[in-house]
């Protein structure tokens, strides 16, 4: 059945030429930073288009200068993008980099931060290469934003300056074809032929509290990870948008991979050796969105359903199905203040039978080992800003909270930003607070500050 549904993805996507003549706090339904974006500064020789952006920061964690300044690292301060396209009445093409000296690139898409070729044949373009691409209509991550992985690592350092987070998506190859049926409605085709998940950091400051097991000296732990590069892990899916009086609308489905990995654990009690599998389980999810101008209120919601392998939900490697949705808008206030708020929650499904992810009562033979076990069945985060401009509008002071409810804890992240033409300089930082057991609370030792300043040319 997985095979039919990807022949049949691939199928759609190819064959609509023949039957025819997206934390950040802004939201694109034609698919975020489209090769069609060009900045005033840009300039061009030979038919090429070149543009990009040359930045410098300093990233400073207080704990490290609690410790002194010989424990005080700010890394590579330089990093910047050098962006080229050429279009022509059938065609565009584009090619970004991306720079920073830190960073050991270990493939294409660590240097290449996009790079597609667009096609024009009436009213259907195909795209084809390494693309950005966002579903959907909440302006936080929302639950039908399924293409592209993150660098989580980056997200919340991006997120306390910047209210376009595109910078830690991480490009996919991918085919995608739109079709316009109309003046407003456009039907889209897609098809991945690979698969890569969440960047999630495995040592270091930013590795989640679940890797310190992995990595216990007290404990031998083989991990296996699998080879995520061929068909078998290949994705599609097919998205319809219009417009209904006032109304935007949007209907989808996909098939591909959860972007958290589940783990297997197998333990053999003669030697205690541990081995955990990595899985990235296979699911379908449809989904609706919805936009709508409310009194003065930018309204967004999306809701989703995620079907897994795990209908009963006792399968501990495999995660349970789930629902998900978010509900968000933005408004001016008064004074000149803008609140954007969302609220995005998931619910796990036949939460009731799952296992445990005690290792003691694993050992024991008193349970079964899962990955979601001992967990909330509803997870809920709340992502708000407050911003005002000054000085000609020259001037923003933003402070921004991501807030989880079930886990107790939070990020507040106080930011001013100053714009002048194409030059740009922000001082921000991220305080991290609440209950250490949490998605956020556990990195309450990375409270930040960040000095970045940056052109556009």
């Amino acid at each position: 059945m997985r095979f039919f549904l990807l022949f049949a993805g691939a199928a759609a996507v190819f064959a609509a030429p023949l039957f025819a003549q997206d934390f950040g706090f802004g939201f694109d339904d034609d698919g975020g930073n489209g090769g069609g974006a060009k900045n005033s500064a840009s300039a061009r020789a030979g038919g090429v288009e070149i543009g990009g952006e040359v930045s410098a920061a300093l990233l400073g964690y207080g704990e490290d200068f609690s410790e002194g300044a010989s424990h005080v690292r700010f890394g590579d301060i330089f990093s910047g993008k050098l962006n080229f396209s050429a279009s022509t009445s059938a065609a565009d093409g584009v090619l970004k980099f991306k720079f920073k000296p830190d960073a050991v690139p270990t493939g294409a898409a660590d240097v290449i931060d996009e790079g597609y070729i667009r096609l024009y044949f009436g009213n259907v373009d195909v795209e084809a290469g390494l693309r950005k691409l966002t579903w959907g209509k909440a302006d936080s991550f929302g639950p039908l934003d399924v293409v592209n992985p993150l660098d989580s690592e980056a997200v919340f350092t991006e997120m306390a300056d910047n209210t376009d987070l595109t910078g830690v998506r991480i490009a996919r190859p991918l085919v995608h074809i739109s079709a316009r049926l109309g003046q407003f409605s456009k039907l889209e085709g897609l098809f991945i032929p690979n698969f890569e998940p969440h960047r999630i950091a495995e040592t270091g400051r930013w590795a989640p509290a679940q890797f310190a097991l992995l990595s216990n000296p007290a404990m031998s732990v083989a991990v296996v990870q699998p080879n995520i590069s061929t068909l078998e892990y290949a994705q599609a899916g097919a998205r319809f948008t219009t417009t209904l009086g006032s109304s935007d609308l949007g209907f989808q489905y996909y098939y591909g991979r959860l972007n958290e990995p589940a783990v297997a654990i197998g333990i053999d009690t003669s030697t205690y050796q541990v081995t955990a599998t990595f899985l990235y389980n296979p699911y379908h999810q449809i989904g609706v969105d919805y936009a709508q101008v409310i009194y003065d209120f930018n309204t967004r919601a999306e809701f989703a359903a995620n079907i897994t392998e795990d209908a009963a939900g006792d399968d501990g490697a495999v995660y349970n199905p789930s629902i998900a949705w978010s509900l968000g808008f933005d408004r001016d206030l008064f004074a000149g203040i803008n609140l954007n708020f969302q609220i995005n929650e998931t619910i796990r499904l036949k939460n009731d039978e799952t296992g445990s992810a005690d290792f003691a009562a694993i050992l024991t033979g008193a349970d079964f080992f899962d990955i979601e076990g001992g967990k909330d069945a509803t997870s809920t985060r709340v992502t708000a800003s407050l911003s005002k401009k000054f000085l000609r509008d020259e001037l923003e002071a933003r402070a921004a909270l991501v807030w989880d409810i079930e886990d107790k804890d939070c990020l507040v992240m106080p930011a001013l930003i100053w714009t002048k033409g194409d030059v740009r300089l922000a001082c921000s930082g991220g305080i991290f607070a609440g209950e250490e057991s949490g998605q956020l609370g556990q990195y309450r030792k990375n409270n930040f500050v960040k000095l970045s300043a940056g052109y556009m040319f």
